[in-house]
């Protein structure tokens, strides 16, 4: 039970690492992402369905973390580190790139 524990921390602290927008942040990301010429989601149902899970976990503390939100946090740092594999830079072409990982809740062209 320990080193799953430990593990978990583990992954809050790296979740936490990876997830460089705040909750406005991204809570503004995913409003703006949604809103289309003719029709905006609800806040609450903006944006992807794993940017509002995200969203949803960054509210909460650690202890009240389920074990669905421990493998979301896990799903979502195996997705950022994959796409910032060979730490690409954002670039003009590349806004869809970047666009997906602020989905997540992870900015690229923030200051690590």
């Amino acid at each position: 039970m320990a080193n799953a524990a430990l593990h978990d921390d583990e992954v809050w602290h790296e979740f936490h690492r990876v997830v460089n927008m705040s909750s406005r942040e991204l809570a503004d990301w995913l409003r703006t992402c949604s809103a289309g010429p003719e029709a905006e989601s609800l806040p609450e149902q903006a944006g992807t369905l794993t940017g509002q899970q995200v969203l949803h976990v960054l509210g909460k503390r650690r202890t009240d973390l389920t074990p669905e939100d421990i493998e979301l946090m896990r799903r979502v740092i195996r997705r950022v580190h994959a796409e910032r594999r060979g730490n690409r830079e954002s670039v003009a072409g590349r806004t869809g790139w970047r666009h997906r990982l602020m989905s997540l809740g992870h900015d690229p062209l923030k200051p690590a």
